[in-house]
């Protein structure tokens, strides 16, 4: 198992199956925005923001062969990412279950360099306050979901890490 991982790790495959994972993750959001009417708060565009980075991540990691050392800083970045991505759906699902009070308005918080918001404003302006996500399926909301799915693809994201430089180590 640990030798799939490995390969894994050095590959293809993974970075395809994460483009494939945030494509429908974005897929779904806009679905929920534009045909159920579920308006995006900001904490739901910041998370738009990071899945946006690991697709584009994983688009660099599937399309061009990376020099192994290129393939460890890409699985570091994107462990950055999802460990960002775990905190935004711990904060989500925080203001959800009010747990976590008065950090949620209407702007989007992005500098005027990187105004997503305004460059992009069907998918990443705020139309909504915090205070819930909607409902998926069988009872699980959103933020519940990302918060389980962020939580398992940076543990996933910390192991292919390791293995890469382990891979490394082994064939240097």
């Amino acid at each position: 198992m640990l030798k799939i991982l490995s390969t894994l790790a050095i590959g293809r495959s993974y970075w395809l199956l994460l483009f494939i994972w945030g494509s429908a993750l974005e897929t779904t959001a806009l679905y929920y925005q534009y045909a159920l009417d579920e308006w995006p708060c900001v904490l739901c565009i910041h998370v738009r923001i990071l899945v946006m980075g690991v697709i584009l991540l994983s688009l660099f990691g599937t399309v061009f062969k990376l020099p192994r050392r290129a393939i460890s800083v890409f699985h570091g970045l994107n462990s950055l990412l999802l460990a960002w991505l775990l905190e935004r759906s711990w904060h989500l699902l925080g203001v959800e279950r009010g747990f976590i009070f008065g950090s949620c308005n209407m702007e989007s918080g992005l500098p005027g360099w990187f105004a997503l918001d305004k460059w992009f404003p069907l998918i990443f302006e705020v139309q909504a306050s915090c205070g819930y996500t909607p409902e998926l399926l069988f009872g699980v909301t959103m933020a519940e979901a990302l918060l389980v799915m962020s939580g398992a693809l940076l543990l996933l994201s910390l192991l292919m890490l390791v293995l890469s430089f382990r891979r490394e180590s082994r064939s240097g």
